[in-house]
């Protein structure tokens, strides 16, 4: 049983928190100074380090920064490594963090993680994996938000423009399922060792489901899974870039039986995601900034009406991933169209 005087005095610290504008909504844990000298210590850094300059504002992360912020989210100190690989990979230029941080579109990053850490830190990589449940997965995707929001400036309303948002802004993080894929997992395929532990970044939206309980064949699945690529409101009709389908095991499986690779996966749906350029014209964000922004292939007569134009400009463009549960649900994750970016995971030197 806490004492009165220390709960009163936990309650209070957090309202503190609460008072200088550095929660998102939530109540945080109290960045005690011994709490964050533990953080930094994990990963054996001077607390004066600089990791990055933050966008939108530049405010400058160092470890010891980091490390409070990792603390209120509600993190473990294990949990350093990731943190600080995220924020590498968000500060590549492919991924134009500052960008989608004051952007009007409701995509923020999503970290990805693959190899052996997800273990090691029980990522949840199964049933319910977008959702709650799993506190490295809650605390690690809370870090990273806390710290683009009291570092980085990224405040609602005032410099993060987005109009909608989605609650994947308090945390979003996942691990790829890869016991349960019958192909090399994401980081494999971008040039890893399997028995390296890396962290992908994306600027997605929200998971949009995609729902097919009896499919026994690729063809028609992924027929489903193109027409949710190709939806009008998505920006990548119009602006392409890179984005992300997250198939269950079981839907991975029916791919797989029919001896579909990954390759195949991304083939089939550039060939099939696809509008009626008519069809462009009567939505979207179609016009001036389709134009500006030059994105399509060149090999689109933009003069027909009838010709059929992708969602991407080529079939590597979209990103698989295999995770979740039992049941037939996998997902789109479309996203702002910048590029995703992965760094390899490196433990601290000595803990």
């Amino acid at each position: 049983m806490i004492g009165s005087r220390v709960s009163r005095d936990a309650i209070e610290a957090i309202e503190l928190m609460y008072q200088a504008g550095w929660t998102d909504g939530l109540p945080v844990v109290p960045p005690l100074p011994e709490l964050v000298d533990e953080f930094v210590k994990y990963v054996d850094r001077s607390p004066d380090d600089l990791v990055a300059h933050i966008p939108p504002l530049g405010g400058k992360a160092t470890v010891a920064k980091v490390a409070a912020n990792a603390v209120m989210a509600g993190c473990r100190p294990e949990y350093m490594p990731v943190i600080l690989t995220a924020i590498d990979a968000m500060l590549d230029d492919k991924f134009n963090l500052g960008g989608m941080q004051c952007s009007t579109h409701l995509s923020t990053p999503l970290l990805i993680i693959n190899g052996p850490i997800r273990k090691e830190l029980d990522v949840n990589c199964g049933a319910n994996v977008f959702g709650q449940g799993w506190r490295a997965n809650a605390t690690i995707g809370r870090a990273v938000k806390l710290i683009l929001v009291n570092i980085g400036g990224a405040v609602p309303g005032v410099t993060d423009k987005a109009t909608l948002g989605h609650p994947g802004k308090y945390t979003y993080c996942i691990g790829e399922n890869e016991e349960e894929s019958p192909w090399e997992p994401l980081h494999v395929e971008r040039g890893f060792s399997p028995d390296d532990s890396t962290v992908t970044v994306y600027g997605s939206e929200a998971p949009h489901n995609i729902n097919n309980q009896m499919v026994d064949n690729p063809f028609d699945l992924l027929t489903t899974v193109g027409s949710m690529m190709s939806n009008l409101g998505s920006n990548h009709p119009y602006l392409m870039g890179e984005s992300f389908v997250a198939l269950c095991p079981e839907h991975a499986g029916v791919c797989a039986a029919k001896r579909f690779r990954k390759a195949d996966v991304k083939q089939f749906l550039f060939d099939n995601a696809r509008n009626e350029h008519r069809r462009l014209k009567a939505g979207g964000i179609y016009g001036a900034d389709t134009a500006k922004y030059n994105t399509w292939p060149h090999w689109i007569d933009r003069q027909r009406d009838d010709v059929m134009v992708p969602v991407c400009r080529r079939a590597d463009d979209i990103s698989v991933i295999v995770t979740g549960g039992p049941g037939r649900h996998s997902a789109y994750l479309p996203g702002w169209s910048s590029r995703s970016a992965t760094r390899k995971i490196e433990q601290a030197r000595s803990n």
